[in-house]
């Protein structure tokens, strides 16, 4: 069990006091690894460097990306954070839910912007959505405070953890890189025949595809597996 594991992701930041600030969090609790996609300020700025205080290394060594699917690649359990309820089929879970995740394997904790947070599509790439308690008229959160929150509760968790889980060294989760191409490979051969119908509904429906996959857990066996069916399936026609 690492540190080194556990990214945290933000999507489309768009302060840069903001992003200083969730730098110097994660630094905080002895985490190193910060993402953005597509960030709206110039990264990285005097302010967000000024704003990170001791943790410049934190900014200096982070990864941006321009999509979220290129961010996620090689992370295996994706959490996304929420201030409302999803009606959605995936899993919501809470703080106390954070003690039953396996953290030998690579985590992110997906953020979402400061004026939209994250729309149904970012979610549909995530296996779980996580909601902070707070006060049911007032539920909003700054981005920072609400990574800060979740570092500490993390961190803690690691650090009482005694046993790792146990799982077979044979056994690898695929990496949301390798689920990814195996889901567009299924969409390709879908659009194929001419399956999403009606046309307006197409990005509901690949939000569908992506939940069921993503919060199926798949090892990189598995994904090669129904990978090579739905390439079977294609030539078959």
């Amino acid at each position: 069990m690492s540190k080194n594991n556990i990214s945290f992701i933000l999507h489309k930041p768009q302060l840069s006091e903001n992003i200083g600030a969730c730098a110097r969090a994660i630094k905080n609790f002895n985490f190193n690894k910060l993402v953005l996609i597509d960030p709206k300020a110039i990264f990285p700025n005097d302010k967000i460097l000024a704003t990170s205080v001791g943790a410049k290394d934190i900014i200096n060594k982070s990864r941006v990306f321009k999509n979220i699917e290129k961010a996620l690649d090689g992370i295996e359990i994706v959490i996304a954070t929420s201030a409302r309820f999803r009606n959605k089929n995936i899993k919501h879970i809470n703080l106390e839910d954070l003690k039953k995740i396996d953290y030998t394997k690579k985590i992110g904790f997906l953020f979402g912007s400061e004026a939209s947070g994250l729309s149904n599509n970012e979610i549909s790439y995530a296996n779980y959505t996580l909601q902070i308690p707070t006060n049911p008229k007032f539920k909003s959160l700054n981005l920072s405070h609400s990574l800060i929150i979740i570092a500490q509760f993390v961190s803690s968790i690691i650090k009482i953890r005694t046993k790792p889980f146990q799982k077979s060294k044979k056994v690898k989760s695929a990496s949301k890189k390798e689920i990814q191409s195996m889901i567009n490979l299924c969409i390709n051969n879908l659009e194929d025949i001419d399956f999403f119908k009606p046309k307006e509904k197409i990005p509901i429906m690949m939000q569908n595809l992506r939940n069921i996959f993503y919060k199926m857990e798949l090892s990189d066996k598995e994904t090669r597996i129904l990978s090579s069916v739905f390439a079977s399936l294609g030539k078959k026609r």
